[in-house]
C-alpha cells in the first residue's frame, strides 16, 4: 500500500518551474491521507484547512526567495509541539493545545513546508514498535499485519505510504531507525545536541534527538540544513558542521568502509536475514570501488549509561503532563519501576554516556562508514503482531 509520489527536492524544483503549486501538492498530499490513513493509522491529527490555508498564502513577494522546502507537506511526530494541537506524547496525559510551535516546527516552515498534520507514537515514544491503549495499532504500509517498528512509526508510515514526502521524527533509542528500516526509508539520528530541543533543556536527557524520515537520501540532509542550530535552552551544544546538502549532492570518492554484525549488547544473536543484508551491501560497497572490510568496533557495555536514561525519560515527561491518572498502566509502572534513577543516578548515567561516546566513536579513527544492522531481530511487538491485531492492546 504505498503509492509513488514526488520527493521534497522534486516538488520543491517542480514548484519553481511553474509544474505545480503548493496548494496542489497539499492536495495530492491530503487525498492520500483520505485514501490510506483509515487502514494505516499514521495520523493522529490532519490539519487539512490550516494547510490548505497556508498553501494559499505561501506566495513568494519582490526579491523574495523560496525556502528549500517551499510548498512540501511534512508530518510532525506527536512529542513536538504544533501550535493549536495538543502534544499527546503518544496518549491521554495531556488536553491543553499547544500555543506555538516548538523551535523545529517553526525552522520548518520558515523554509517553506507546509504541516499537515502530527502521527502517531507509542506513549512517550518507550517501545520499538507503534501501537497503544488509546490509539490502536500502526500498521506497515508495505505489509499491514506486520508493524512499521517504532517509535516514530507514525512518521515512517506517513512517507513510505507516500502521504507525505518528510516526516519529523525523534530517537533516543532507535526511534527514527528502526521504522526506517521496517518500511524501507532514509532516516537521521542527528548528533547530540545538533538539533534544537527547545522550548525543552533535554529529549531523554543525553539520548534523544528530533530528525527527518524521507524516501531520499538528499531530502533527509535537505531537512537536517533546516532544522539543526542549538540555542541557549539546549543542555547539549554541537559544534559548527557542513552543509548536509551540499555533501549528499557531491560524489563521495573511494569510502572505507567497515561492517560489523555483533550487538553492542552481549548475548543477542542477529538474525539470519539481518546478517545476509550486510554481507550482500558490503559486497555490493567493494564492487562499487569502496574500501570495505570486517571491522570489530570493540563497543563498550551501554547498559550503566542507557537504562538510567530511558527510566529518567520516562519520568521527566510523565511529571510534566497535565493528567498522570490518564497515563497507560505500562507507563505508570515504568514510572513506578524508575524511581532509583535519582539525580545522582542520572549524573552518573551522563558521565558514563560521555566515556561510552569516546570509546564507541574510535571506530572512526579506521574508516568513513560503519555498516551495521538497525536491529537485531525482525519481531516489534509485545506479542506476535499478526495475532494481537485483532485485539486491543493491554
Amino acid at each position: 500500500m504505498t503509492d509513488t509520489a514526488p520527493s521534497a527536492a522534486e516538488i520543491v524544483d517542480r514548484i519553481a518551474a511553474g509544474a505545480t503549486s503548493p496548494e496542489a501538492e497539499v492536495e495530492r498530499s491530503l487525498a492520500a491521507v483520505a485514501t490510506h490513513d483509515a487502514e494505516l493509522n499514521a495520523f493522529s491529527v490532519v490539519l487539512a484547512d490550516e494547510a490548505r490555508q497556508r498553501a494559499r498564502f505561501l506566495g513568494l513577494g519582490p526579491g523574495d526567495s523560496a525556502g528549500p522546502l517551499y510548498g512540501v507537506p511534512v508530518a510532525i511526530k506527536e512529542e513536538l509541539d504544533v501550535a493549536g494541537c495538543v502534544t499527546t506524547f503518544g496518549g491521554r496525559g495531556n488536553s491543553t493545545p499547544a500555543a506555538e510551535d516548538c523551535e523545529v516546527v517553526r525552522r520548518l516552515r520558515a523554509a517553506g513546508a507546509i504541516v499537515v498534520g502530527k502521527t502517531r507514537m507509542p506513549e512517550f515514544g518507550a517501545y520499538p514498535y507503534t501501537e497503544s491503549v488509546a490509539h490502536g495499532y500502526t500498521r506497515n504500509p508495505w505489509r499491514t499485519a506486520f508493524s512499521p517498528g517504532g517509535s516514530s512509526g507514525g512518521s515512517a508510515v506517513a512517507v513510505a505510504s507516500g502521504m507525505v514526502p518528510v516526516a519529523m521524527g525523534g530517537d533516543g533509542g532507535g526511534s527514527i531507525r528502526i521504522p526506517s528500516a521496517a518500511c524501507g526509508l532514509f532516516g537521521l539520528k542527528p548528533q547530540r545536541g545538533r538539533v534544537t530541543s527547545s522550548p525543552h533543556e533535554h529529549l531523554w536527557w543525553a539520548l534523544g534527538v528530533a530528525g527527518p524520515l524521507t524516501r531520499t537520501v538528499l531530502d533527509a540532509a535537505t531537512v537536517c540544513d533546516v532544522i539543526r542550530g542549538h540555542l541557549p535552552v539546549d543542555r547539549w551544544q554541537a559544534g559548527e558542521a557542513g552543509s548536509f546538502t551540499e555533501a549528499a549532492r557531491r560524489a563521495p570518492g573511494r569510502l572505507r568502509v567497515g561492517w560489523c554484525v555483533t550487538p553492542p549488547t552481549k548475548g543477542l544473536r542477529p538474525a539470519a536475514d539481518h546478517v545476509s543484508a550486510v554481507r550482500e551491501t558490503a559486497r555490493l560497497l567493494s564492487d562499487l570501488g569502496h574500501d570495505v572490510h570486517e571491522v570489530d568496533p570493540h563497543y563498550p557495555d551501554p547498559t550503566a549509561a542507557f537504562v538510567p536514561q530511558f527510566f529518567a525519560g520516562i519520568r521527566t515527561e510523565a511529571d510534566a503532563v497535565e493528567h498522570y491518572d490518564r497515563l497507560e498502566r505500562r507507563t505508570r509502572e515504568t514510572y513506578r519501576l524508575g524511581s532509583w534513577v535519582t539525580p545522582r543516578v542520572i549524573r552518573a548515567a551522563l558521565r558514563a554516556t560521555e566515556r561510552f561516546s569516546v570509546k564507541a566513536n574510535r571506530v572512526f579513527d579506521g574508516v568513513d562508514v560503519l555498516l551495521t544492522p538497525v536491529t537485531a531481530h525482525r519481531r516489534h511487538g509485545s506479542a506476535s503482531w499478526t495475532v494481537r491485531a485483532r485485539s486491543a492492546p493491554r
